[in-house]
């Protein structure tokens, strides 16, 4: 595809980056380390770190991972933490030793963690005593697995005294702590002090090295191993530094970082942001919206990435009216699609448009964005960044025209170079000309803007049309207090009826229809009666069970196409999002729920992780708005 979107992208942005200008992350790090050495490069529970403080901490525990340890180039180390000072000082330490980073979600099961140690080959791992417990319940399971521990608190990378205070309360006043026990486990702090008489031996590194092993579901199945190298960061680094440098001054950005940095999208960006002499301030918890608001009023933040239910949820914060947004130059906002009413209240608010992206674990991750100077929110994924091909291709590999829905394919120097030790998941997702196909079903329109319009099989076909989960979710979502939809996949011939339970949710008072009620607080249950309607009704075993059970929240039901009995059950704390089949014999409920009553829920996560849109040939969503704009359901 002729790359016809380098006419529409902002002055001074290049087609081409240099992607030669650094051999490794390493030389990145060094040199930031090195221009912006007596300026803070992070923050956390209100204390910084400066570059040179970055620089002399990192080679310390590169030294003892070398020495100490013994680790080699090319052997993988595991961090489990979340946002703390000790995640910068570990990553760029690795880095720096020539070993590769695996990154690993601190609320990882026991299963789940013992995959990824077990696939990546792991020799050590870096892990917060908070899941230290999970770690050991491994070991026991796995006495044969040679891991090296390295256990860290949550205070360690504080000042003296308050890193003393922290960890009391953390692990004796709140309990955060898991009883835990592994046999030669190493702190943290002792491994810093280990390595600040040791050489650092500087291995050789190129950009056909690997750094990085980042762990994705892909663009389907179970967990499995992104190689990144070297070059595919300082690719991404360099993209994105030049598509935001006509906006921002080295040295002199506030980064607000709420996202954890084991996931890829924050991970890059801290890089970014690093290259440019950034202070990054690291959220350890932003679901603590208090202690996350107390850090947006302490510090003149330019920069803030999330992603649309944490954007939601401080717009909604009382006290995130009193925050100073005028400093503010960025938002960015990637992971999954930014709902329009989102995006306006927060340019209303700020001043500032979100800019959104789209990218996979498997691109570095950003293939797409849009322009930094947009006026208003557009609801596309933007266009191709610097250095990059992107198309919109067909089943068999050929591509489609302007405003045809296909698949997402790109090609880049950021893409990955294969999955870990699976061969034929990595046939799977690229071409035989080196498109790797996103999974991601969209199109391009005659600007070069693509959009996206749902996951490749995620499609419901409704007597020959092909209707997309994606397209009922916005429909239904656009009604105020509406901010949350989830779905669950079901199959069954047609015809059937059955109710769906809810997972259990408990209230602190009755429901006021039916107050004698002992069940509707603590259990509700959708019934399908209609395939033509939208409709609910609360199986509550109450004095008016025909009536919909309104306590706290309302729940409706959309369901496509057709009523289906229930073969999977809604997993009991389960907020991933809409999931359909692919032909008649499929289809899905969409339960939205309404916070119209005023009491804030935990926010959950919109459908695959992933930006989306609505295509041109979208279906009306008049009816289904119609349909969804009372707390009450539509009559039968």
């Amino acid at each position: 595809m002729e790359a016809f979107w380098l006419k529409h992208y902002p002055p001074g942005v290049p087609a081409e980056v240099e992607l030669h200008e650094f051999a490794s992350l390493r030389d990145i790090l060094l040199r930031s380390c090195q221009r912006f050495g007596e300026l803070p490069a992070y923050s956390n529970m209100g204390t910084s770190m400066t570059y040179a403080e970055l620089d002399r901490s990192s080679r310390e525990f590169a030294a003892y991972l070398q020495r100490t340890l013994g680790l080699r180039k090319g052997d993988r180390v595991a961090i489990m933490m979340p946002n703390l000072l000790q995640y910068p000082v570990v990553l760029f330490a690795v880095l720096r030793a020539g070993l590769v980073v695996v990154n690993v979600n601190p609320q990882y099961t026991v299963p789940e963690l013992e995959h990824q140690l077990k696939d990546s080959g792991a020799s050590a791992i870096v892990v917060l005593e908070n899941f230290a417990h999970t770690l050991q319940e491994v070991l026991e399971k796995n006495p044969t697995l040679n891991l090296a521990v390295i256990t860290t608190e949550v205070g360690d990378m504080l000042p003296v005294v308050k890193e003393l205070v922290t960890n009391v309360v953390v692990k004796y006043v709140k309990h955060m702590v898991p009883a835990w026990k592994i046999a030669g486990a190493t702190e943290f702090n002792a491994g810093l002090r280990a390595g600040r008489g040791q050489e650092l031996e500087e291995v050789p590194l190129s950009h056909d090295d690997m750094a990085f092993l980042q762990y994705t579901g892909g663009t389907t199945g179970v967990a499995k191993g992104a190689v990144l190298t070297h070059g595919n960061l300082i690719a991404n680094v360099q993209q994105m530094t030049a598509w935001m440098a006509r906006d921002l001054v080295d040295g002199k950005e506030v980064f607000v970082c709420p996202l954890p940095l084991y996931h890829v999208y924050a991970l890059t960006s801290c890089l970014v942001f690093m290259k440019m002499g950034a202070h990054t301030v690291l959220v350890t918890n932003p679901r603590d919206m208090k202690a996350y608001i107390h850090d947006l009023k302490k510090y003149p933040f330019t920069i803030i990435i999330g992603v649309n239910t944490l954007y939601r949820a401080l717009l909604d914060a009382p006290e995130f009216a009193e925050v100073d947004t005028r400093a503010l130059k960025l938002t960015s906002a990637g992971g999954m699609a930014v709902q329009r009413v989102v995006a306006e209240r927060w340019k209303q608010r700020t001043g500032v448009t979100i800019i959104e992206g789209y990218g996979l674990t498997e691109t570095s991750p950003v293939v797409m964005a849009s322009p930094l100077d947009i006026a208003e929110w557009t609801g596309t994924i933007g266009l191709p960044i610097p250095s990059t091909q992107a198309a919109i291709l067909d089943d068999d590999g050929h591509e489609l025209a302007v405003g045809e829905v296909g698949e997402i394919c790109v090609r880049g120097p950021q893409v990955m170079l294969r999955y870990w030790n699976r061969p034929d998941e990595t046939n799977k997702v690229f071409t035989h000309d080196g498109w790797l196909r996103t999974g991601d079903m969209g199109f391009v329109d005659e600007r070069g803007y693509f959009r996206i319009t749902d996951r490749k099989k995620d499609m419901i076909v409704v007597s020959g049309f092909k209707v997309f989960p994606n397209q009922i979710e916005d429909a239904v979502a656009l009604p105020p207090g509406v901010p949350v939809l989830k779905g669950v996949r079901f199959a069954a011939p047609a015809g059937t009826t059955t109710a769906l339970p809810l997972p259990p949710r408990r209230i602190s008072r009755p429901c006021p229809i039916c107050a004698t009620c002992t069940n509707c607080s603590t259990r509700r249950s959708v019934k399908r009666t209609c395939a033509n309607c939208v409709t609910s009704y609360a199986d509550c075993g109450g004095t008016r069970p025909a009536q919909p059970c309104r306590t706290r929240f309302s729940w409706w039901a959309v369901r496509a196409p057709a009523p289906r009995s229930l073969t999977k059950p809604w997993p009991p704390h389960h907020s991933s999002s809409i999931s359909a089949g692919k032909s008649l014999n499929s289809g899905t409920a969409y339960m939205a729920r309404s916070t119209t009553a005023g009491i804030p829920r935990r926010p959950a996560p919109s459908m695959h992780g992933r930006n989306i849109a609505m295509p041109p040939s979208a279906i009306s969503t008049s009816a289904w708005a119609q349909a969804g704009s009372s707390t009450r359901p539509a009559s039968t």
